[in-house]
């Protein structure tokens, strides 16, 4: 029976991983086309939108929320000041260690939990699945794809097996 670390803690470690090998991509991508580390790291979709920095400190975010939220574990400060590719990967190293330190069995009995997220403008009520598949996971991969477009946008030839990463298959 899958439970709700199953879907979601694997899951964002991977992504998390995959995330840091185009951030790699994208640094040598950036050195070797002579272009400032800065313009990738501030690129934006739109100007309404966050930069790749924001992407990925948000990213980080809902994986750290999930694990509070759902996992009851203590949160861990990471304070939104990375500005270079080196500083995001290690917020993306960070991110990893706490989601492996996080217990399995936190997440046990969670499915009807309440879970609550309070953002500046209202406090929006879960149970802990519908938390999990309804906002976490949305969420998270949200500001993963944007910050993978904004690599695709500023030229760094990244594509669909960097997102996936290595893909794992049995045989049938």
């Amino acid at each position: 029976m899958l439970s709700l670390y199953d879907v979601s803690v694997p899951v964002f470690i991977r992504a998390l991983e995959n995330m840091g090998a185009f951030l790699d991509k994208g640094a040598a991508h950036f050195a070797e086309a002579g272009r400032p580390e800065s313009e990738l790291t501030t690129a934006r979709l739109y100007e309404d939108m966050a930069p790749l920095v924001a992407q990925i400190q948000r990213a980080s975010d809902s994986a750290k929320g999930l694990a509070v939220r759902v996992g009851g574990v203590e949160n861990v400060a990471m304070p939104d000041e990375e500005v270079t590719i080196a500083d995001l990967k290690a917020r993306i190293a960070k991110t990893i260690a706490f989601l492996k330190a996080t217990p399995r069995d936190g997440f046990d009995g969670k499915e009807d939990a309440a879970v609550e997220v309070k953002t500046p403008n209202r406090t929006m009520v879960f149970t802990g699945k519908s938390y999990v598949l309804g906002f976490a996971i949305p969420n998270f991969f949200f500001h993963v794809t944007t910050a993978y477009a904004l690599l695709r946008k500023e030229g760094v030839p990244v594509g669909k097996m960097d997102y996936l990463g290595g893909v794992e298959t049995k045989p049938n």
